[in-house]
């Protein structure tokens, strides 16, 4: 087995490898730029080297300089984690040059899953459904007419390179169309410096379900279920969930033998994740993209699985075969996560830096906080923001939201805003708790937020009115006083109060 690793990456998911590497024994090597030098993934490392100012294309992206680190070093292999070089192709080619293993897929597999277009191609040949659409960029905008007449509206402009929603515009109908494909293109040329995009049929109500794979360099593929993803802003995943609410084992295994042919299309090896767009409404699914890499929710496949996927990639890339086959896969239970962001839900979410003076972690049965932040840490303005993967779970989904809400009342999180009391009122949503989600989920809870607040602080000053009329009252004796429960307290009262001034 491997004796050293260098983690090429920063935050949760540093922490989250050194974890697994520290439980099987190999020593840690952690990178940091000048906003990092302080960091948690830092200060649990065996060893850590600075790499360059914070801007990440002078630290985080320096390639050259994290391989030089690692022959310094005697580093055997480099884990990418997620983001930053994690599927790029060109660096897994020069780490295997420099004589290190790459904790990953091989670099032809990243390239043809890489372009959503190349990808759609495969998956059309591997005999995976697709959504309707093109296999070749938009060369003007009267190509993207006649592509979208002959679809029917809406349809979906999506950048052929990268992801996390950029470049990717609805059209609902023609009107629409030039200016979306401008923006699109526009965005995806400043985004990942290519302008190519290509059109597809929009799927009404869709549910976003993933199938996370897993490939050995001894020829096995497996699936490990699936991942219920729906619930995006800006078309980037906030709450996940293993088992999907509406999947069936009949659907689960249709999905999960469509992942492994995409996987075994590309000779995949080591983690991976296959995404689909399902419907909502007659449940049929269809081939969305592929990331070559760990995906940020893995925490609930591995609640339900009970399989250390972190652990296993390492154990892959070290030449070991898998260590389960798609029968000893069993799904128990179920698994929530919730990414814990410092941002500001009540100004559209942006990002909410500074230093984190208070933190108090949840604790109890089935709660899991994969963090990368400690108390009196700084939330840097250069990198993401998310600062915890928060996952519960339960022997059920009834059960697994219950622990998920009391977990959250006891997450504190001081000096920043973060997300938290956005996930407190998502998990009491009527909508979320039934099951009921598609990629859309969002705007409708902002929606029923906005007709529920009203009558909300109008049963509060009702309350409030009502316990102030009895205040003036022939009051009882002390003793008779002191058992009295039915009359709001002090503190029940201008805790209401405090509620109403802050949805003021």
């Amino acid at each position: 087995m491997f004796k050293k690793i260098l983690i090429a990456n920063r935050g949760e998911i540093a922490c989250r490898v050194i974890r697994a590497c520290r439980e099987m024994k190999i020593a840690t090597v952690a990178v940091y730029s000048d906003a990092d030098r302080d960091a948690l993934h830092v200060r649990m490392a065996d060893e850590a080297f600075y790499i360059g100012p914070p801007p990440s294309n002078e630290s985080y992206l320096r390639w050259e300089k994290i391989i030089e680190i690692a022959k310094d070093n005697n580093v055997e292999a480099i884990h990418p984690g997620y983001g930053f070089l994690s599927e790029n192709s060109d660096f897994v080619r020069e780490v295997t040059k420099a004589g290190i293993t790459f904790i990953g897929p091989p670099p032809e597999a990243m390239e043809g899953m890489g372009g959503k277009m190349s990808a759609r191609k495969i998956a059309i040949v591997a005999g995976v459904p697709v959504v309707p659409g093109t296999t070749e960029p938009l060369t003007s905008f009267e190509d993207a007419r006649e592509v979208a007449e002959s679809f029917g509206y809406p349809v979906m402009l999506k950048a052929s390179a990268g992801g996390g929603g950029k470049g990717m515009r609805l059209v609902h109908e023609e009107s629409e169309l030039k200016s979306a494909l401008e923006n699109s293109q526009s965005e995806a040329l400043a985004s990942f410096g290519d302008d190519a995009v290509y059109v597809e049929k929009a799927i009404v109500r869709p549910r976003h379900i993933e199938i996370q794979i897993f490939s050995d360099k001894h020829g096995n593929h497996v699936h490990l279920g699936e991942r219920e993803c729906s619930i995006q802003r800006r078309h980037q995943k906030v709450v996940e969930e293993a088992p999907s609410p509406i999947n069936s084992e009949e659907l689960r295994a249709e999905m999960g033998a469509c992942a492994v042919k995409v996987a075994k299309a590309v000779d995949y090896v080591g983690a991976g994740t296959v995404e689909f767009l399902v419907s909502d409404l007659d449940r049929s699914f269809y081939f969305l993209e592929m990331n070559t890499r760990l995906q940020v929710e893995h925490p609930v496949t591995e609640l339900v699985t009970g399989i250390d996927l972190v652990r296993e990639q390492i154990r892959v890339a070290w030449g070991e075969p898998l260590s389960f086959t798609q029968e000893d896969v069993k799904l128990t239970g179920h698994a929530i996560e919730c990414r814990i962001y410092a941002e500001d839900p009540d100004n559209n979410f942006l990002p909410s830096p500074g230093k984190i003076t208070r933190l108090r972690l949840p604790h109890g049965p089935g709660v899991r906080d994969d963090g990368g932040v400690y108390e009196g840490a700084e939330v840097s303005i250069y990198y993401d923001p998310m600062i915890s993967k928060f996952a519960t779970f339960g022997k059920d989904r009834a059960e697994a939201i219950d622990r998920m809400r009391r977990a959250l009342m006891e997450y504190e999180v001081g000096g920043i805003k973060t997300t938290i009391p956005f996930f407190r009122e998502i998990m009491e949503d009527e909508e979320f708790v039934a099951g009921r989600l598609d990629t859309g989920f969002i705007t409708g809870f902002n929606e029923r937020k906005k007709k529920v607040e009203p009558d909300q602080m109008l049963s509060d000053i009702a309350a409030i009115v009502a316990a102030l009329s009895h205040a003036g009252d022939q009051p009882k004796p002390a003793a008779a006083a002191s058992d009295d429960r039915s009359r709001p307290s002090r503190w029940v009262m201008s805790g209401r109060i405090a509620a109403m001034g802050e949805r003021f």
